[in-house]
């Protein structure tokens, strides 16, 4: 019973890590987009609105207006951190 109890609670530990990954790619998302707004660049302020641990599990893309960002949640795994990525967009405001 016990290894069945373990496997459970790393499997809910690793969903709340993949929660956490989808929060901050929302935050460091926005926080692009509000650079670009401000004449900033949206990479830096996207990797800065993340704590630490994160930026190294972390791609931003710049496309015109768009910030895409995408986290992959820490795993003991690397496959299973791929395979639960968050991938948020944000968009600096409408286009002119």
């Amino acid at each position: 019973m016990l290894p069945i109890l373990v496997l459970v609670a790393l499997a809910a530990a690793q969903l709340l890590a993949a929660g956490v990954a989808r929060e901050l790619a929302g935050h460091a998302a926005q926080a692009g987009a509000m650079a670009l707004l401000q004449g900033g660049e949206a990479g830096r302020a996207a990797r800065d609105a993340v704590p630490g641990w994160a930026r190294d599990r972390m791609t931003v893309s710049v496309r015109g207006r768009r910030v895409e960002v995408v986290l992959r949640a820490p795993a003991p795994v690397r496959a299973v951190g791929d395979g639960l990525a968050a991938r948020a967009v944000a968009t600096a405001g409408a286009p002119s």
